[in-house]
């Protein structure tokens, strides 16, 4: 039976998932799953959407069973939503089933790449500019809980991805097989 080799990339919105989790997959030679991507299109339309037409709790049960099946694969990068380690179980299913790692960066860091991208984010749709920081603040508080449960936390500025992947070969035992 082969070995699951699967590493979960989480954070805040804004923090660098997706670009990070596709350079992680090409520097290992994995797939990469958008989880997100996964989200819209199971459900035929965009997150925004989502959440406007069915609410959070029907986003995060599409979420939570999406998580579930792309855990099953293998060698696969997973670049997740903001939120989906602080509902339900799924820290604990990512920590038992692959690698978790936390992109962390400052509220005023996050703020300064969400800034442009708020109408884009239903969390974020009705937050002034002036409040930003505030929000990302107490969010951040909250979901750091689960955030810092992660196997391996780095920072999210200037994200070194040779390093990361050095990092991730290390915990997962892959140095002798590369």
């Amino acid at each position: 039976m082969q070995k699951k080799n699967l590493v979960y990339i989480i954070g805040f919105m804004g923090s660098g998932k997706s670009t990070a989790g596709k350079k992680l997959a090409s520097s290992l030679g994995w797939s990469f799953i958008d989880l997100d991507r996964k989200i819209e299109e199971k459900a035929g339309k965009t997150i925004p959407q989502i959440f406007s037409q069915h609410g959070e709790s029907y986003f995060r049960s599409i979420e939570t069973d999406l998580l579930e099946t792309v855990g099953s694969g293998v060698e696969t990068i997973v670049s997740t939503g903001g939120g989906t380690p602080c509902h339900g179980d799924n820290m604990d299913f990512m920590l038992q089933t692959g690698l978790t790692v936390y992109l962390k960066m400052t509220p005023s860091q996050l703020a300064g790449r969400l800034m442009k991208s708020t109408d884009e984010r239903p969390l974020l749709k009705n937050i002034p500019d002036d409040k930003l920081i505030s929000f990302i603040e107490e969010k951040l508080v909250y979901r750091e809980k689960w955030y810092n449960r992660s196997n391996i936390v780095i920072n999210g500025i200037d994200l070194d991805i040779r390093l990361l992947s050095s990092k991730i070969k290390i915990s997962l035992s892959l140095t002798d097989r590369q």
